[in-house]
C-alpha cells in the first residue's frame, strides 16, 4: 500500500517527530532565559495552588496568559515529576506534533497528498520547530492553533460552492481561543492578515460567509473570558494593562532586551532557521510565484507575505518569531516535490551552502568542546563523522536531479543531527550549565542566595526560595540564616567580603565553578561561601 494512503502518513509523522523530539527531551538541563521562567512560573502554581496569578518568585509575569502554564501545570501532575524540567517540556512535543499532523491533514486539500506529506515531513525536521519542541515555552503549542486556525480557513477559500459546515467554522474559532490563552494576539493577527490579504487582492468577501463570526465570537469570548476576569480581579486590573505597556507595545515600538535586528534578518537566517527544509523550500518560492492564480498558492502566499513583511518590520526579532509562516512554506515544498520540477544550477548552488550548514552542525560537537576548554570527548567525534556525511548526502542525491529522494534523506540528516545535538552534545557541555552545577554541589533543600549569577534555571533547580540579590545581599543573607549558602559571582565578590568585614564576621569557600554564562556571552567564575563557625 502506498505510503499515503489511509492512515499511514499520520503513523509516518508521528514517528518522525518521535525521533526528532524525545532524544534528549530528560537530559538537556533547563534553558536560559525563557523556557526557565516558564517553568518555574508553572511550578509555582503547582506549590502555591494560585492558578490565575503567573509569577516568578514574588514577581508578576504579566507577558503571556496563563494557557501555556496551564498546560505544564498539567503535565506536571499527569506525570508526577513537578521537578523535572521535562515534565514541562511535554506540552510543546505535543504541541509541534499537533502541528505536523495538522499540516498534513489540512495540506492535502492544498497540495495533494504526496506534497501534504513531503512538506509535513520538512517542517517536523526543520530546526526551528525541534529547538522549540524541546523547551518549555509557547511557540509550539501557539503553532499547532495557527495551523488549526490556517488550515480551517484554507477550508474556506477552496470550496466556495460547497462552503465547509460548523466543523471546521467551530475550528478556527476554538484555535483563535487558544492561541489567546497562549499567547495574546498572535493567532488572530495571523489570521487577519491572511484574510484581508486575500479579500482586498480577489476583491471579494463572499468567501468568508459561513464562518459563522456570531457563534464564534461567543465561543472565544466563553472560553477566554473567565481567565481575563479572573487575571483582572486577582489584580486589581493591572495584569493586561501591564501586559500591554511592558510586553507588546515595547516589541513593536522598539527593540526590548536588545533583540533588536534590521529588517531583513529572517530572510537572511532562513537557511539556517529551515534547515534541513529549507534545500526544498527556496526552490519553491519561484514555482508559487509563477502559479499564484491558483487558489491553494494564493492562500499559502496570503498566509506567508504579509505575516513575513510584518515579523520583519517590528523591531523586536527572535529566531523563534518568525515559525508562524514556515508550514505554509513547507507546504509549498511539499508542492514543488511532488510537481516533479527539474533541478536547476541554481538550486544547485544553493544545495552546496545548505551542505556548509551542515558541516557546521558535524562541527559542533569538535569545536564546541574546546570553545568551552573541556578535555577531549572521544565520543564526540565518531557522531560528528556520521553527522558530516548524512550532511552531504541529500546534496549529492538533489545535484542528480532527484529531489524527493534528496528530502527523504534530508528528513533523515535532521534525526542524526538534532538527536545527536540534543541528546548527546549539548548535555556533556558542562561549563554551559552553571546553573545545573550550583544546584547539584548545594544539598536540596538549603537555603541560597546567588549573587552576580541570576539566571532563572537557579531557581528552577535549587527551589522557589532560592534568593537572586547583590554581593551585600547575600552576606546579610548568611548573616541572618542558619545554614545558609551563597553563589558569589567574581563581579559581586568584593561586596561580598565588604559587607562579611563590616559584620566583624568571615565565610570560607565550600566550591568553586567555572562556566559559560551564554545568556550574557562571557565567562562565569562562581564561588560556594559557607560563614564559618564562631567566625
Amino acid at each position: 500500500m502506498p505510503l499515503t494512503e489511509g492512515r499511514q502518513p499520520y503513523f509516518l509523522l508521528i514517528l518522525l517527530c518521535l525521533a526528532l523530539y524525545v532524544p534528549g527531551l530528560t537530559g538537556l538541563p533547563p534553558i536560559d532565559r525563557d523556557e526557565s521562567r516558564f517553568a518555574q512560573a508553572s511550578k509555582q502554581m503547582i506549590e502555591t495552588g494560585d492558578y490565575v496569578r503567573i509569577q516568578f518568585q514574588g514577581e508578576s509575569r504579566a507577558k503571556k496568559p496563563a494557557g501555556i502554564y496551564w498546560m505544564q501545570v498539567a503535565a506536571a501532575d499527569l506525570t508526577q515529576h513537578p521537578e523535572a524540567i521535562w515534565s514541562y517540556r511535554l506540552p510543546s512535543v505535543l504541541g509541534a506534533i499537533l502541528a505536523v499532523l495538522m499540516t498534513f491533514a489540512f495540506g492535502q486539500h492544498l497540495v495533494g497528498r504526496i506534497g501534504a506529506l513531503l512538506g509535513a515531513g520538512l517542517l517536523a525536521a526543520c530546526f526551528l520547530l525541534v529547538s522549540e519542541a524541546h523547551q518549555a515555552k509557547t511557540d509550539a503549542m501557539q503553532l499547532a492553533a495557527i495551523v488549526l486556525a490556517q488550515g480551517a480557513l484554507a477550508l474556506f477559500y477552496l470550496r466556495r460552492e460547497k462552503r465547509p459546515g460548523w466543523g471546521p467554522a467551530m475550528a478556527f474559532w476554538l484555535a483563535q481561543a487558544i492561541g489567546i490563552l497562549i499567547k495574546g494576539p498572535v493567532v488572530p493577527m495571523i489570521s487577519i492578515l491572511t484574510i484581508l490579504t486575500l479579500s482586498i487582492s480577489d476583491r471579494s468577501w463572499g468567501w468568508l460567509k459561513g464562518l459563522r463570526p456570531l457563534p464564534g465570537i461567543a465561543l472565544v469570548a466563553a472560553i477566554v473570558a473567565p481567565w481575563a476576569w479572573a487575571i483582572s480581579h486577582a489584580t486589581q486590573g493591572a495584569f493586561i494593562g501591564t501586559a500591554v505597556k511592558t510586553d507588546l507595545l515595547p516589541k513593536l515600538l522598539g527593540a526590548q532586551e536588545s533583540h533588536g535586528a534590521a529588517p531583513g534578518t529572517y530572510l537572511a537566517l532562513m537557511l539556517a532557521t529551515l534547515w534541513p527544509a529549507s534545500l526544498l523550500v527556496v526552490p519553491a518560492l519561484p514555482m508559487a510565484w509563477k502559479r499564484r492564480g491558483e487558489p491553494a498558492v494564493r492562500f499559502l502566499l496570503a498566509w506567508i507575505v504579509p505575516n513575513w513583511l510584518m515579523f520583519e518590520a517590528i523591531p523586536t526579532k527572535l529566531p523563534h518569531y518568525i515559525l508562524p509562516v514556515y508550514p505554509a512554506l513547507a507546504l509549498l515544498a511539499g508542492m514543488w516535490l511532488a510537481g516533479g520540477y527539474k533541478v536547476r544550477a541554481w538550486h544547485k548552488a544553493l544545495a552546496v551552502v545548505w551542505g556548509v550548514i551542515g558541516t557546521v552542525l558535524a562541527a559542533a560537537p569538535v569545536v564546541a568542546p574546546k570553545l568551552l576548554k573541556l578535555d577531549y570527548i572521544p565520543a564526540f567525534y565518531p557522531f560528528a563523522a556520521i553527522m558530516l556525511v548524512a550532511a552531504w548526502m541529500p546534496v549529492v542525491t538533489f545535484w542528480r536531479g532527484q529531489a524527493q529522494r534528496a528530502a527523504m534523506q534530508a528528513m533523515v540528516t535532521a534525526v542524526i543531527a538534532f538527536s545527536s545535538l540534543f541528546a548527546i552534545v549539548a548535555p556533556r557541555l558542562f561549563p554551559m550549565w552553571v546553573g545545573v552545577r550550583i544546584a547539584a554541589a548545594v544539598p536540596a533543600g538549603a537555603p541560597l542566595a546567588s549573587a552576580g549569577y541570576h539566571e532563572p534555571s537557579l531557581v528552577f533547580l535549587h527551589g522557589t526560595a532560592t534568593l537572586l540579590t547583590d554581593g551585600g545581599g547575600a552576606a546579610q543573607f548568611l548573616l541572618d540564616t542558619p545554614d545558609a549558602w551563597a553563589a558569589i559571582e567574581a563581579s559581586a565578590q568584593d561586596a561580598f567580603l565588604a559587607k562579611l568585614a563590616e559584620a566583624g564576621q568571615s565565610a570560607e569557600t565550600a566550591g568553586e565553578i567555572d562556566g559559560f554564562n551564554y545568556s550574557r556571552g562571557r565567562p562565569a567564575h562562581v564561588t560556594l561561601w559557607r560563614l564559618k563557625k564562631g567566625g
